[in-house]
């Protein structure tokens, strides 16, 4: 009768927290809004975990899975590595890593040996791969990162060959993706770490320079907004090349004195140690250690995956309205640069220079000779085009704009 009530127990608090997961997992990840809800989704699966870790031996008699635990440690390192990316802390990011790890190292998904093949839980592990593969590529663990994606690929294959009736060209193409990311992120990772080093970079030693140029008020890099938009761009899911490179460049190294990469335990195959055999225990306070209190904070990022023109200015326009007096705005835009011709007179062009969207003789509507940055699907223009005027509005807080483009050159000073 216990065990019943261990077991009831148990599925409602996993219910409760998936619930309130769901209120929290399409939450924009720019603003300075509210954030009450954050603490009590961590509250519920934090009590939730403790639930399982302390009644483990009774759920298992009442048909507890292994690949149960993993969903729920999954779902406490996907919460952890949202609010990284929503503040920036890297202490979140620690502690999803710590806990992808865990899973990893535990065969969480794998299933005992001779089990059925079971799809859905295949998808869950494939998914698994995908976000720890995110997170071990934004923490710069290159021997993590080829162990997953050497499992990884072993995965889809066999997957492939073990449900023949479905389709998995998704993943192959998401195999493919990390392929290309990985090389041209060790290009430039293998010389010297992206994020702000204190063994490369001054710190202390510069503030008295950076004092000139602010005389009066010093302001603070608190809020950044990263985009890129280009055809076949290098990515891994959402997460294309050239933000990677600015998010790492906006980021203090962290220099926690258990930072340093840990080796993996593997075996003469190079898989990963098991600990099929061990309890759900997993240290949720280790990225304490792992971090520095000594280093200001990082500015908050907020990264948009191929966006609109309307949603890239309804963001910018966002962050600008929640942004401390004391601060500045940081905006990069990587995309491509796009020259228009047009067979019109010297007058037409005038006008048309101060009006992108005018039309005509014909009264059809034409491009100007204007440079913009193009925020859209080939073939299309107008409303993807983005126009130095269309910035000059957030220009009133202030702005630190880089753009990453052939038509860069547009958006200096006095051009427009």
């Amino acid at each position: 009768m216990a065990e019943d009530t261990v077991a009831r127990t148990f599925r409602a608090l996993v219910e409760s927290s998936e619930k309130k997961f769901a209120r929290v997992r399409d939450v924009p990840p720019y603003g300075r809004g509210p954030n009450h809800y954050f603490p009590k989704v961590f509250k519920a699966f934090m009590k939730l975990w403790k639930f399982q870790q302390e009644n483990r031996s009774k759920l298992v008699e009442s048909g507890l899975q292994r690949w149960e635990i993993g969903e729920i440690a999954s779902r406490i390192g996907q919460l952890y590595f949202g609010q990284y990316m929503r503040t920036s802390e890297l202490r979140f990011l620690l502690e999803s890593y710590i806990f992808y790890e865990a899973i990893l190292n535990r065969g969480y998904f794998q299933g005992s040996e001779g089990s059925p093949k079971n799809l859905g839980l295949r998808y869950k592990e494939l998914r698994f791969y995908a976000r720890f593969l995110l997170v071990s590529l934004l923490l710069d663990r290159v021997e993590m990162v080829r162990i997953l994606m050497k499992r990884f690929t072993v995965l889809v294959d066999d997957c492939k060959a073990n449900f023949r009736d479905t389709n998995f060209k998704e993943w192959r193409l998401v195999v493919q993706e990390i392929e290309r990311f990985t090389i041209a992120v060790t290009a430039f990772t293998d010389v010297r770490p992206l994020r702000y080093c204190a063994i490369f970079d001054s710190y202390e030693s510069s503030l008295r320079y950076v004092a000139r140029f602010h005389a009066r008020k010093v302001l603070k890099l608190q809020d950044a907004l990263l985009t890129s938009y280009h055809r076949n761009e290098v990515k891994f899911t959402e997460l294309t090349l050239d933000t990677f490179r600015m998010l790492q460049c906006l980021e203090w190294e962290p220099s926690g004195s258990l930072y340093q990469n840990r080796q993996v335990e593997s075996h003469q195959n190079g898989v990963a140690k098991d600990y099929s055999g061990t309890s759900g225990l997993i240290d949720i306070n280790l990225a304490a250690d792992l971090t520095d209190p000594t280093l200001p904070p990082n500015p908050r990022k907020a990264l948009l995956y191929r966006p609109s023109v309307t949603h890239l200015i309804a963001a910018i326009a966002t962050i600008c309205e929640d942004l401390p007096p004391d601060s500045i705005m940081l905006i990069y835009l990587s995309a491509s640069g796009k020259v228009a011709h047009s067979n019109i007179s010297q007058m037409e062009s005038s006008r048309y220079s101060r009006n992108p969207t005018a039309a005509n003789q014909n009264g059809d509507s034409v491009d100007t000779s204007e440079d913009c940055l193009w925020f859209g699907p080939k073939g299309k223009g107008g409303s993807n085009n983005l126009y130095p005027g269309d910035l000059i509005p957030f220009t009133r807080r202030p702005l630190f704009l880089v753009i990453d483009s052939d038509s860069s050159h547009a958006f200096k000073a006095g051009s427009t």
